[in-house]
């Protein structure tokens, strides 16, 4: 009669692990597809011009001759593009010493100009879908709640989905090696 008890213990251990590992894994379906598929394409964004714009290269030349910053501004405004008004339009400025180049990143829109860092040149606009999926690969784009929580919970339940998943499939061999024994 114990052993029986012990049994129906260990096949309701069992269960409750292969419902939460059910669910679980529904549940982190979509959120795993949607990282599975932005991760992809970031990692693979040089390879293709729609996400990410093929990175120019300005004119050789010695530092001394870099412009400065006023001048690079100068220049996307210049340009008359309402991503690129003022200085508060500038999200960031990527500069690429090796290929004596700006790359001034817009808050709006997910638009880049890049600029010669010698000869001030322009090139674009154009749309970094990468920033977009970024924003989708980390949550941020769902807001700060999905970002600080949703995906860190997503995270921990990878742990717990693949810890489960580990002890449902030991687990029948362990008995069945036990019982054999």
């Amino acid at each position: 009669m114990a052993a029986m008890a012990a049994h129906a213990g260990h096949v309701n251990a069992f269960s409750a692990i292969w419902q939460v590992h059910k669910w679980l894994g529904i549940a982190l379906g979509v959120v795993l597809a949607m990282s599975a598929v932005t991760g992809f394409l970031l990692l693979q964004k040089k390879s293709w011009a729609w996400v990410q714009p093929p990175t120019q290269r300005g004119t050789a030349g010695p530092a001394e001759q870099l412009k400065p910053l006023p001048e690079v501004y100068a220049a996307v405004f210049a340009l008359g593009l309402p991503q690129f008004r003022s200085e508060a339009d500038i999200a960031r400025i990527d500069f690429r010493p090796d290929r004596r180049l700006h790359k001034v990143v817009s808050v709006h829109d997910h638009l880049e100009v890049q600029v010669d860092a010698i000869s001030l040149r322009t090139w674009g606009p154009a749309t970094r879908t990468s920033d977009w999926l970024e924003s989708l690969h980390d949550g941020s784009w769902f807001g700060a709640f999905a970002h600080d929580w949703v995906l860190t919970s997503a995270a921990v339940g990878c742990v717990v989905l693949a810890g489960s998943g580990y002890f449902l499939w030991l687990w029948p061999k362990w008995r069945r090696r036990r019982r054999a024994a």
